[in-house]
Parts: C-alpha cells; sequence; structure tokens
C-alpha cells in the first residue's frame, strides 16, 4: 500500500490518570498538547530511514533515531494498517513533561499510531482502530484512552481487548498541574505498590471512583440531587485509598502538596504514577468573582502551594480540559 499524502501533522494532548480514586481506570485530557508532523524523505538512504528532530520538552534527552518511541509506534501502526518500512522526517514540538505523570508515553504512541493511520487512509481517523493498537502498544488504556478521545475516560481489558467509555467534561472545570524538577519512573512507582489491599480500602475506592463522571461532567443543576457543590464532588471523588499512599515517599514534595491541598479542601491527585500533582476544580466566571469581590480558586491553590514550592523548581499550568483528543491533518 502506498502513502495517501506526503505529509501528516498530528497534536495529541496530555493527560492525567488514576485521579485520586480511578486507579488504572480513569483519565482526563488537558488542553496542553504536542505538535508532530510526519514528512516522507526521499533523501534518506537505507542506512537512515528516519530523520528525528526534537524542540522543547526532551530535545536534550530523547533518542533521535529508530529508538525514538514515536517512531517505535509508527513503524508498528504501519505495519499493522499495511504501509512498507517509509523513510520520513520527524519534527517533534513537545511540550508534555517528560516522566512526570502526564501521559509522555502514551502521547508519544498515540502520535505516532494516528500519523500511520493517515498515511494509510484517506478519511477521517478511525479513533477506535488507534485507541485499540496504542493501548496494545503501550499494554494498559488509562492515558491511551483520553488522549486519543479527549475528555474523561473509563477503560479496562478484557481478555487481549482493550476497552474504554468516555464522558462529557464540564466547560467549567478547570486543572492546575503542579510539575516539579524530578521525574519518577512509572516501573519504580509500581514497585512500591503492594500486592493486596485491604477490603475496606478497596470498597472505598470503588465508591469514590463511580463519582468521576458526575463530579467532572456537565449535568446542570445539582440542587435537587445533592447537597455538595461541583467542588464538594470533585473533592470525595479524587479521594484515593490504595495507591497514592503507598508510593508518597518516592515524590515526598509533591505527596506533601497533594495533602496540604487536600487539607484546604481542594480536589488534588498524584497525576498518573507522578511525579506531578493536579488539582480539578470548578472555576467561577470572571463576572461572577468580581461582583462577590472574590478571588479566583486558581490563586487560592497557588497562594495555599507557595510555601511548598520553595527550593524545588516547580512549574504551574492551568489549564482547560481537552475534548478533541487526538487530531491529525495532511498535507
Amino acid at each position: 500500500m502506498k502513502p495517501v499524502c506526503n505529509s501528516v501533522s498530528v497534536c495529541v494532548p496530555a493527560t492525567s490518570a488514576n485521579l485520586g480514586s480511578g486507579f488504572d481506570v480513569a483519565g482526563i485530557a488537558l488542553d496542553y498538547a504536542d505538535s508532530l508532523v510526519f514528512t516522507l524523505d526521499d533523501s534518506l538512504d537505507d542506512s537512515q530511514y528516519v530523520r528525528v528532530i526534537i524542540h522543547g520538552e526532551g530535545e536534550d534527552t530523547l533518542s533521535k533515531d529508530e529508538t525514538h518511541l514515536v517512531v517505535r509506534a509508527f513503524r508498528k501502526a504501519c505495519e499493522a494498517f499495511g504501509l512498507p518500512r517509509l523513510r520520513f522526517t520527524l519534527e517533534a514540538h513537545n511540550r508534555i513533561p517528560q516522566a512526570r505523570g502526564m501521559g509522555s508515553s502514551a502521547s508519544a504512541i498515540v502520535s505516532g499510531v494516528a500519523a500511520a493511520w493517515a498515511f494509510a487512509h484517506n478519511e477521517d481517523l478511525n479513533k477506535q482502530a488507534i485507541f485499540e493498537l496504542a493501548a496494545a502498544i503501550e499494554g494498559h488504556p488509562d492515558n491511551v484512552a483520553p488522549a486519543v478521545f479527549g475528555g474523561l475516560t473509563t477503560s479496562w481489558k478484557n481478555g487481549e481487548e482493550f476497552h474504554t467509555v468516555r464522558y462529557n467534561v464540564s466547560k467549567k472545570i478547570r486543572a492546575t498541574i503542579f510539575v516539579p524538577n524530578f521525574t519518577l519512573s512509572t516501573q519504580m512507582a509500581r514497585q512500591a505498590l503492594p500486592e493486596k489491599v485491604p477490603y475496606a480500602d478497596a470498597v472505598f475506592n470503588v465508591s469514590r471512583a463511580c463519582l468521576l463522571p458526575i463530579a467532572f461532567g456537565d449535568f446542570g443543576d445539582f440542587s435537587a440531587k445533592t447537597t455538595l457543590s461541583i467542588n464538594d464532588l470533585l473533592f470525595t471523588a479524587t479521594q484515593d485509598s490504595i495507591h497514592q499512599p503507598y508510593r508518597a515517599s518516592l515524590m515526598q514534595p509533591t505527596w506533601d502538596l497533594v495533602k496540604t491541598l487536600r487539607d484546604a479542601g481542594f480536589a488534588a491527585a498524584i497525576s498518573g504514577a507522578g511525579s506531578c500533582a493536579a488539582v480539578f476544580y470548578e472555576e467561577k466566571s470572571q463576572a461572577t468573582v468580581e461582583a462577590n469581590n472574590a478571588t479566583n480558586i486558581s490563586e487560592k491553590i497557588e497562594k495555599i502551594a507557595k510555601p511548598l514550592l520553595d527550593g524545588c523548581d516547580w512549574k504551574i499550568l492551568h489549564v482547560k480540559i481537552d475534548s478533541h483528543g487526538v487530531t491529525a491533518s495532511r498535507a
């Protein structure tokens, strides 16, 4: 099969998985994305089938050859979609921090698979096919799903098949992400987990995870259904007893930040396996803030967090929730 175009541009959002209670199950897409351009390049010879150019995150640390994760995912997807071994230049503009719990590996895999699909098919992205292959390459779907579909997702594996359900997220929901200057490998984070957890802790997490679609969703007036506000629901839905406490010592500054923000009533959680901390909230409109002579929630969060950020080079991101997932265009 020949490629249907000469170049494909891909945009893939960052993600935050687990969301406290939804360990290995839940994930959400963040409006903070990597952009990549794949261009067929016949000037490359048999000794160099790919040229990799990286701008931004990882430009000094990521590989620039066939071992690059995007390239590896692209090769596997090309084979799956019937394309030959293509010579191409990959130019990546990376914003997603590496090995921090914002889904950098999932976004890399999704970008490679989506680009291969776009080269192989002259039609809109088949996101289900992209999700299934990307999840198989990644080995678990919790970050892959929101990167592909956007919004909030709940994912699972049945035998060898990966599945996900996508939920719309209220346009009022925002996230503040605290990105530290230290990394944490997913493998190390997993090794810190016990083989078994207490029955009561498992029930605790299940009850909270069931609230995630309600807390993040746009369901209109809650007054007839619950006395809790959206921020109260977000706080409760992100409670956790089965994974974060066991990993705390691996990223103590992040855990201290999460605990301090939760003690102040905010829905803070370790993002993915860490080392980022994510805080989710319903932000009031500027008109409402001004009418009540109030402070934006994002400003309150920064003020509470500030004493804990000294001595560590933290980056603070205030982002919306992405509702589109991966996108691709051909040229």
